[in-house]
């Protein structure tokens, strides 16, 4: 446009040098505009570019190769599973291999070996499934990122480990986006503790809390509020492992390994919260830390023991071996009651 106004200037010129001074302003006016309109088809085109490019990588995306390193009996599972990948999975040789997949095998591989799990017939053959999953689910989400699952439809998978506690007491758990402070209850209940008493995480050296409750107890405590800091935005965006800690109970001092494992999408119709899987009790509130929950087992599973009725009397019925996934579960999705209403 703007050359087209300069081919027509000296017509212009001719037919209007009698105005003047108010020729001139047309002149810049008609410059200006331009000027702006010029500007205005750069950025089009630039807006152009990267819509192509961004509708060329989302065409590349499904034929993407992910390199899955498994061991022999991975592989043999997921031949036994889904026998048309047989041909390319090297079942004849012992040591890891790398098998390349698409984005889409991989979920139909990893969709297959979670509902094998759930059905599996003892512990050592569901383990053997878990790790499958594991490795594709790494595969996954290191090579697409936390951003190519939709918001609505991503999950964040932990394990939580009690820290020190022998033999070890965990829980692997999956929850939509939510606060950390959301995420703190879920571990609560995932765990089986009750929420009595104060927690922290911490996070690359900082660390989170919710600032009304830590003001109450500890003046010169200074936290990142964990009541509107996501997990999104503490998790690598690749979707990489990446390991904290939270500590609950400041006086009995548990603290917990919190292990990001990936993101995974939800399936259809699925309810979240989920516990996958744990193991073993949660230890009685208020026992003593990790210390005073041994001579606590030590005692109660003595009946010559000093304290063993008194410890039996003030635990109930309790079981260090117990643990039930599917009522964990609706333990999450119950949740704990807000502490804030009772204030």
């Amino acid at each position: 446009m703007f050359i087209t106004g300069i081919a027509f200037l000296p017509v212009f010129l001719t037919r209007l040098s009698w105005r003047g001074v108010g020729f001139w302003k047309w002149v810049r006016l008609s410059v200006s505009l331009d000027s702006i309109d010029l500007e205005l088809m750069q950025l089009e085109l630039e807006l152009l570019e990267i819509v192509d490019a961004t509708l060329q990588t989302l065409k590349r995306m499904p034929k993407q190769i992910f390199n899955v390193q498994l061991t022999q009996a991975q592989r043999i599972v997921i031949a036994d599973l889904l026998p048309k990948f047989a041909d390319r999975l090297k079942l004849d040789e012992r040591n890891p291999r790398t098998i390349s997949f698409t984005a889409k095998e991989l979920e139909a591989i990893r969709d297959k070996v979670e509902t094998a799990r759930r059905h599996a017939k003892n512990g050592m053959i569901r383990n053997s499934l878990r790790h499958v999953v594991d490795a594709v689910t790494k595969a996954i989400t290191e090579g697409e990122g936390i951003g190519s699952i939709p918001v609505t439809e991503r999950l964040y998978q932990f394990k939580i480990t009690l820290l020190e506690a022998n033999p070890p007491i965990w829980r692997r758990i999956q929850v939509r986006q939510c606060t950390l402070d959301k995420l703190h209850q879920h571990i609560q209940t995932a765990m089986g503790w009750t929420n009595s008493h104060l927690h922290q995480f911490e996070i690359d050296g900082e660390r989170y809390g919710d600032p009304e409750l830590i003001d109450d107890g500890f003046e010169d405590f200074e936290c990142v509020d964990s009541t509107v800091t996501k997990i999104s935005k503490v998790v690598p965006q690749e979707g990489s492992r990446f390991q904290f800690t939270c500590e609950y109970d400041f006086g009995d001092g548990w603290e917990h390994e919190v292990l990001f494992e990936g993101c995974l999408r939800a399936e259809k119709g699925g309810r979240y919260p989920i516990c996958v899987e744990g193991e073993r009790s949660c230890p009685p509130e208020d026992v003593g830390g990790v210390g005073g929950y041994a001579e606590f087992l030590e005692a109660v599973a003595d009946p010559k023991h000093e304290q063993h009725d008194d410890f039996v009397e003030w635990a109930g019925g309790f079981h260090p071996e117990e643990f039930d996934a599917g009522k964990t579960t609706k333990a999450m999705r119950r949740g704990l009651p807000d502490w804030r209403q009772y204030r």
